[in-house]
């Protein structure tokens, strides 16, 4: 059966994303308010009136530069309040944004920047160093790289400041961002994030404006669905902005949402968790939109009770599993509603949350939000029998168009009827609340963030000593990570230990993708006849594993 949103549809606009935040270009009157600040230094800060001055600086530069539809900017940086400007700026001009997360290595770049075929680069100064031999591999020019930071910066290496390459003021007052009539909005490709989807390499994942427009619509109707004030009666809000800018739920949140609702952001260039707990009852900061190894530190971390976070009303968690035992304990221990919500790169960012208002004790992840649908199916494609598990498939307007350059994995995640299969396997009862109950996809979620097997199985296949090997996530104590089943060369024998791979592997991936969860030398990867890793071997491996090392560590 098709499971429905029990809400009502709500009214999608089909515009650029910046006709839909400030209006027309010609009557746009944003906020002098301050929106976004630096958490170290809310001295520093930018309001969205100048916000639109930079982005409409930036469109004229673009155009400047002969960059337009389909021509892809890509940005690497920490956390800063000018990745708003960069965002919308490129989105807005008719480019493609796509964010690289800072912590990647040279050759994950190379990646990004040749997989996207990327025209320019906006890079943090301090990242410079890295991405200099990357965009050389990739034959990005010099010319075509500038620096992008909140202060100007001297010439490194050639590379210019953006201010350099952007308008004067009096050009950007009199640039005007393009118009998109309803079909070009819903075509037209504004961001390509990276997922894993449902199995392989990482891809780039095409979410046109429309889609970004419809999941800001979508989620806003569910943050207040059932409160007991009227949208229009609601209280001031303060968040804070610690999640990644180059991912989708940093950037619907830091970003879109806050200008549709006018909401302070207080943006942490990194995540350190003591900052984190000072802001919060510095700023006083209300809401917070967070991944459960957030909710395990806040439980189990001692200097959290030295922190006022008394100001704090509602928490939503998403971007990975939590358990029921988990939220439950937080809900008691700092008297606030934790509401989860389900959500993946190709669903824009959400598509089904515990509705705002709803106090939740049962570990679902919600309902389906307006406009969307869902199927449960088994592994012939079939819709299951009402109250058994399946795997999630979902439509709506907030599905991503395709994968970037890649027909066949467009094909195998996206089906004609405009079904996107998700991987989650997940049981809806009779009031239309999902709870996931287990995970048909490879991928694995480190802190938040997707780390796909394949991709570490071929770094390690490079390494001489390893003749195959599989990679699967392990859970222990809450937190998922990689952990490698590695079948050793007969030669290798006695002269490499599981350490010596773990600290090979550490020296060529992202730190997120180090394999923390182990290694373990094995005589086979169990294979089926076609030559495909047995997946769900490889998960029972780790699960006996995971409450093997558990029972020790408790009888110490």
């Amino acid at each position: 059966m098709v499971f429905k949103s029990p809400y009502p549809d709500v009214d999608i606009p089909k515009s650029n994303i910046l006709t839909y935040l400030f209006g027309p270009p010609a009557s746009a009157a944003p906020s002098r308010d301050p929106l976004w600040y630096d958490a170290r230094d809310p001295g520093r800060s930018l309001s969205p009136y100048h916000l639109l001055q930079w982005v409409r600086r930036l469109g004229f530069g673009l155009g400047r530069l002969g960059l337009g539809k389909e021509d892809v900017v890509m940005i690497c940086t920490p956390n800063q309040i000018h990745v708003p400007v960069a965002y919308l700026g490129i989105v807005g001009a008719g480019c493609i944004f796509s964010g690289a997360n800072p912590a990647y290595t040279e050759q994950e770049l190379v990646h990004q920047i040749t997989n996207t075929t990327a025209k320019l680069l906006l890079v943090h100064p301090k990242m410079l160093p890295l991405i200099l031999p990357a965009a050389r591999k990739a034959g990005v020019p010099k010319d075509r790289i500038f620096q992008f930071s909140e202060t100007a910066n001297e010439p490194f290496q050639g590379v210019l400041d953006w201010r350099e390459m952007i308008g004067t003021p009096e050009q950007g007052d009199a640039w005007n961002w393009p118009d998109l009539p309803p079909q070009e909005a819903m075509s037209t490709v504004a961001t390509i994030n990276y997922s894993s989807g449902t199995t392989g390499l990482p891809k780039g994942v095409c979410v046109s404006h429309y889609n970004l427009i419809a999941n800001v619509e979508q989620t806003v109707f569910m943050r207040y669905a059932h409160k007991p004030y009227s949208f229009a009666d609601r209280p001031l809000e303060r968040w804070i902005g610690f999640l990644p800018l180059y991912h989708a739920y940093g950037q619907l949140y830091t970003i879109l949402m806050a200008i549709k609702l006018q909401v302070p952001v207080y943006i942490m260039t990194e995540f350190r968790y003591e900052e984190f707990l000072e802001a919060i009852g510095r700023y006083k900061i209300t809401s917070l939109q967070i991944a459960p190894p957030i909710l395990v530190m806040l439980s189990k971390r001692p200097e959290t009770a030295r922190y006022d976070l008394r100001s704090v009303k509602d928490i939503l968690c998403g971007a990975a599993p939590l358990s029921r035992e988990l939220q439950n304990e937080c809900q008691r221990r700092f008297n606030v509603q934790i509401n989860q919500g389900w959500g993946m790169t190709e669903v824009t960012c959400g598509a089904i949350h515990v509705p705002g208002g709803i106090k939740d004790d049962s570990g679902s992840v919600g309902q389906l939000d307006p406009n969307c649908e869902c199927r449960l199916v088994d592994e012939d494609g079939n819709d299951v029998a009402g109250g058994q598990p399946g795997e999630m498939w979902v439509r709506g307007p907030n599905i991503c168009l395709r994968y970037w350059r890649n027909e066949a994995a467009t094909r195998d995640s996206l089906d004609s009827e405009g079904w996107l299969k998700t991987g989650d396997v997940a049981v809806c009862d009779d009031k239309g609340f999902f709870w996931i109950v287990d995970r048909k996809k490879e991928l694995i979620k480190v802190n938040a963030l997707q780390v796909a097997p394949a991709e570490l199985e071929a770094a390690l296949l490079e390494n001489d000593h390893i003749a195959d090997a599989a990679v699967v996530g392990i859970t222990l104590n809450n937190n998922e990570w990689p952990r490698a089943y590695v079948v050793i060369q007969e030669s290798s024998r006695g002269h490499v230990s599981p350490k010596d791979v773990q600290d090979w592997m550490a020296k060529r991936v992202a730190k997120h993708k180090r394999l923390v969860g182990g290694v373990v030398f094995i005589d086979e990867v169990p294979k089926l006849a076609s030559g495909k890793i047995q997946r769900k071997t490889m998960r029972e491996w780790a699960k006996r594993d995971a409450a093997s090392m558990q029972d020790v560590r408790a009888r110490l």
